[in-house]
Order: C-alpha cells, then structure tokens, then sequence
C-alpha cells in the first residue's frame, strides 16, 4: 500500500540530508518517521514497510529499464534487494542501517540456509548500487544483474526467517 506525500522544502532537504547522511532512500527515512511518531515499533510493520519498498522499487527499475535508463534503474534495483534484506532482518528484530551490516547479514543468511547463490545474487546488487555512481556496465549485464535481484528477493521473500535469529541485544551489535 503506498500514499503520496507532499513535503515542505525545508522538509524535503531535511529528509534527502539524512538519507545520504543515512545511506538510505527517502522512503524509507520519512517510513522510520512515521513508524516512530506512530509508536509502530514491531518486528512485522518494519518488514512489511521495507518489502513494500522493495516491490516498488522493484517496479521502477523495470520501468525504468523500458525507458533505457539503466543508470537509475540499477539504483533502484540495489534498492529492492537492500529493502529485502532489510525485511528480514527486521523479521527477526534487527536493523541494518549500513552497508557493511547488510553485507554480514547475507553472509549470514546464506550460511544458515546453506544457500551460497544468496551471496553471489547479492553480489550482482552491490555492483548494480557500483554502476550508479560509474555508469560503466554494459546494458545486457544491467539486464542480468536485475534478473538476479528478482531471484534474490523470491529468495528471501520465501522464507524470512533465520536461524537463532530472535533479535536479542546481543545480535542486533554484531551487525553494527
């Protein structure tokens, strides 16, 4: 379910500050906004909110890909992927607020599904968020590499849960 929201100016450059601040879309800062005002702070409202994000992210890369703009359609399929993650790990009642927590966090889902296509799908979404900032991939690799993020996301989606994944204290500070 999504809702337009109109911002202040002040406002807007608020939000796009955190979330390069933050490394994370604006979506999902004025989501976390909103989560906290509402006092929302369950395990399934933030992974319901993060796999939401992800499907329309999702939804733009592929029309953007249409488009023929393979630049910020890898954007938003590195974002699909990064919400996915996010997604479960919020399942399992962690936050990932950086790169390298999302990475040690698909090293672990990986490990404990014994799935190590996990790690390598993931990998063709870092080099998507890569071809952002260099543009230097070829169209038929943007292409594939999105291919590769909607399997991982039917990956993740099908099974949230990780191992010994109760999202005890003393969890949440190993991916920080």
């Amino acid at each position: 379910m999504g809702i337009e929201i109109y911002l202040s100016e002040k406002v807007h450059k608020e939000v796009e500050k955190v979330s390069r601040r933050e490394d994370a879309l604006p979506e999902e800062i004025v989501g976390r906004a909103v989560i906290e005002f509402l006092k929302l702070n369950d395990p399934e409202t933030k992974a319901e909110i993060h796999e939401n994000l992800s499907e329309k992210y999702m939804k733009d890369a592929e029309e953007l890909m249409k488009k023929g703009d393979y630049v910020q359609a890898s954007e938003k399929a590195w974002g699909a992927a990064s919400q996915m993650v996010k997604a479960v790990a919020a399942k399992n009642g962690l936050e990932l607020r950086s790169h390298g927590e999302l990475h040690k966090f698909v090293s672990k889902i990986s490990k404990e599904r014994g799935d190590e296509e996990i790690r390598r799908l993931w990998r063709s979404a870092i080099v998507l968020h890569q071809n952002f900032y260099e543009n230097w991939l070829p169209e038929d690799m943007v292409i594939d590499s999105i291919g590769d993020v909607r399997k991982l996301i039917n990956k993740l989606r099908t099974n949230q849960q990780v191992e010994n994944g109760s999202g005890g204290e003393s969890e949440e500070e190993e991916y920080k």
